[in-house]
């Protein structure tokens, strides 16, 4: 699903939306702020990108600068203020963020679409690494978490929702793992002549073009050389637009 088309989309602005929903602040201040939430567990925070944000928001009206005030023999600093329209923006958000599901793009699935590229086993020693990684990601989290049993639930949801991501990852990981350290990943022995050889097995070709609802060539050498990629946009044409004959 596509969300709505937002003046100021970049994450980072709803967080200083919701930081300035407390009280008016200067960039560094919102900074320490958002820092000492541990927010940027969940965001990007860099004092480079929280200035061009905050320009933005006071660019589209959705906060607005006070009088700029000195303490002791430090730079002049501008404190900024959340506007009528920057709390609605901020409630709208929040309202779309919680409710609709929007297509993500996480770096590990995307490696997952072109997986094929590498040998099984190599494939398996990749994930066998993974699998440490994140059971050491996760046990870190956890003694962070366990160090702050007096904060309310309320203030630790992203926390917990970034465990369950994780744990659900590596459950999921595990299982890729065991089928393929165990051999029993489907058509494992054509995927692997495929990485040594550069030849597209029959046998993967075949599963693909079932999948695909198609009858396989009965004498193809395409189905080897080519793939299903070629079959799946339908039927080759001539320049004329009728169906070209093999």
């Amino acid at each position: 699903m596509a969300g709505k088309r937002r003046r100021v989309s970049n994450p980072l602005a709803l967080a200083v939306l919701a930081s300035l929903r407390e009280r008016p602040m200067h960039p560094y201040e919102m900074a320490a702020t958002l820092r000492s939430q541990g927010k940027e567990r969940s965001i990007k925070l860099n004092y480079g990108s929280l200035y061009t944000v905050v320009d933005n928001l006071a660019k589209h009206g959705l906060i607005e600068a006070m009088e700029a005030s000195r303490e002791g023999r430090r730079p002049e600093r501008t404190a900024y203020r959340l506007t009528d329209e920057g709390r609605a923006e901020l409630e709208d958000w929040l309202t779309e963020l919680l409710g609709t599901p929007v297509k993500e793009y996480p770096q590990f699935e995307a490696a997952l679409a072109e997986v094929a590229v590498l040998p099984p086993a190599q494939v398996s020693d990749l994930l066998e690494g993974r699998v440490g990684a994140l059971e050491n990601a996760l046990a870190e989290e956890r003694a962070e978490l366990a160090q702050f049993p007096w904060l309310p639930r309320l203030f630790l949801l992203e926390n917990e929702y970034h465990l369950a991501v994780e744990e659900a990852e590596l459950a999921w990981v595990r299982s890729l793992l065991r089928e393929l350290q165990e051999g029993s990943f489907p058509l494992m022995k054509e995927w692997d002549h495929w990485t040594r050889t550069g030849e597209f097995p029959a046998g993967l070709a075949t599963e693909l073009y079932q999948a695909a609802g198609r009858t396989p060539p009965a004498d193809g050498p395409d189905a080897e050389t080519a793939g299903p990629d070629a079959e799946a946009a339908g039927p080759d044409t001539d320049s004329g637009g009728g169906e070209r004959r093999r």
